[in-house]
């Protein structure tokens, strides 16, 4: 029997949306997300993802999480061989355009050890805006014509009733757990984003819970003062960690870009061997550091100094 909608947002509906200060450990927050959990994670391929909180969620050693993201970069790759994840749901999956597809996603959904399910970009973007909504689908265009529907199970086409043009139906995302890194919040959860939001605030307003990462927590003061920025509001926020470079190896806007020769590196070892390559990597910069600040010491001041000068370099005169 089909559930109701109404039934499956009884969660959201239920959340403490009281201003009250939600600043933890990425440990603590780690404890917000339960095997099994439905996660979708903010940003969109090499662009705001949340790293330390997926570093915390392998170090933590969670089993069965179905991820969900616009585009999945390496951090997909990362969720597969440590075994946290066998399903992702995304829309492309690559380290990005310089290095290709996935060899890593290849090797897993090859032989049959992973899933990879694959959708539009426009459709993953609509599923979560239903799931913001409230609604249990969203009618679109998107993926008619092409044969990406075909290889999905949840998908269903109907004719306009006002119309009669043929539509296809988009099922909700209402994930349990949304893991979005930001460039600045309040301690109440309140999320300022730089540059482009991707799918951010839509994730924040679908998921049951949310758990912020953030360059730096700023005052109530410093929000208020530019209340346009504010694109994540507090009453959707259950967990607020103060993670600095909490991006890295990839990039946040304004604040660094991507640790290119970092990533060159990493594609090295996923060339010799996907499955190999990608443990060797979680054993050195994963299991072997026990801190963030450890990790980012792994990554090399070296590496960190030339992507933030060139990340900082879009305010330059």
């Amino acid at each position: 029997m089909v559930q109701p909608y109404l039934n499956l947002r009884e969660k959201t509906a239920a959340r403490d949306r009281s201003l009250r200060e939600k600043v933890m450990s990425l440990e603590a927050a780690a404890s917000l997300v339960g095997d099994g959990n439905h996660v979708a994670l903010g940003g969109c391929t090499l662009s705001r993802t949340p790293m330390a909180m997926i570093r915390t969620l392998i170090r933590e050693k969670k089993k069965n999480l179905k991820i969900s993201r616009s585009i999945v970069s390496t951090e997909g790759d990362l969720l597969y061989v440590s075994g946290v994840s066998q399903h992702i749901m995304t829309s492309w999956f690559s380290q990005g355009i310089v290095w290709g597809i996935s060899k890593v996603m290849r090797h897993y959904t090859e032989t049959k050890q992973a899933r990879f399910e694959e959708w539009s970009h426009m459709s993953i973007g609509l599923r979560f805006r239903a799931g913001a909504m409230g609604i249990p689908f969203m009618p679109t265009r998107s993926m008619l014509g092409s044969g990406v529907a075909g290889q999905l199970p949840d998908v269903e086409e109907l004719d306009c009733p006002y119309t009669g043009e043929r539509l296809m139906l988009l099922p909700a995302l209402n994930p349990d757990v949304a893991l979005i890194h930001v460039q600045r919040c309040d301690a109440y959860g309140n999320a300022q984003i730089d540059g482009l939001q991707f799918m951010d605030a839509d994730i924040a307003m679908a998921a049951n819970r949310v758990i912020l990462t953030t360059e730096r927590i700023v005052s109530n003061d410093q929000i208020r003062r530019a209340p346009d920025q504010t694109k994540i509001p507090f009453f959707t926020v259950d967990a607020v960690i103060e993670v600095p470079y909490g991006s890295a190896p990839h990039e946040c806007y304004g604040m660094y870009e991507p640790f290119f020769v970092h990533l060159d590196q990493y594609a090295e070892l996923i060339r010799k061997d996907p499955v190999i390559g990608a443990t060797e990597y979680l054993e050195r910069y994963y299991y072997g550091p026990e801190s963030w600040s450890e990790y980012l010491g792994l990554l090399g001041i070296s590496n960190m100094l030339d992507a933030t000068r060139r990340g900082r370099s879009i305010y330059d005169d």
